[in-house]
């Protein structure tokens, strides 16, 4: 259900604890794949992802990390206009400072009584909007 729900996307962002490859390929699949290493990912495959990522798409910057707390600058002055996180699984957005903080969850095998979630954002004329889509409750 959740690689259904991105169908349509026009790139993908993973924030980290992908757990396998093929993951990455499937989704690759669907559109680019922009992704990072969470601190579940281990093995040489793994290694290949960086821990952060700058994914530019017309008219915004996005900082992808997988641990919101290491975040090491200040995402506004920087220019960026989306941060994307992983690390907790707990789906959530914020706008702050005029950066939409968002973390999309987790797709993948529940995580303690976490809904199943993906995320989408939506990009028009320099704007941004996100979305939570629980998958499963």
């Amino acid at each position: 259900e959740a690689l259904a729900a991105l169908r349509g996307s026009e790139h993908i962002i993973h924030a980290g604890d992908v757990g396998k490859p093929e993951t990455l390929e499937q989704l690759g699949e669907i559109a680019p794949v922009t992704a990072v290493r969470g601190n579940i990912d281990k093995g040489t495959w793994a290694l290949k992802l960086p821990e952060t990522q700058v994914v530019e798409l017309p008219g915004i910057s996005i900082y992808v990390l997988h641990d919101l707390g290491m975040l090491d600058l200040k995402p506004q002055a920087a220019g960026f206009k989306v941060v994307i996180s992983g690390h907790s699984h707990v789906p959530k957005q914020e706008m702050r400072d005029g950066v939409l903080y968002f973390n999309p969850g987790s797709a993948g095998p529940r995580r303690f009584k976490l809904p199943i979630t993906v995320g989408r954002i939506f990009i028009e004329n320099g704007a941004v909007r996100g979305e939570i889509v629980t998958i499963a409750d």
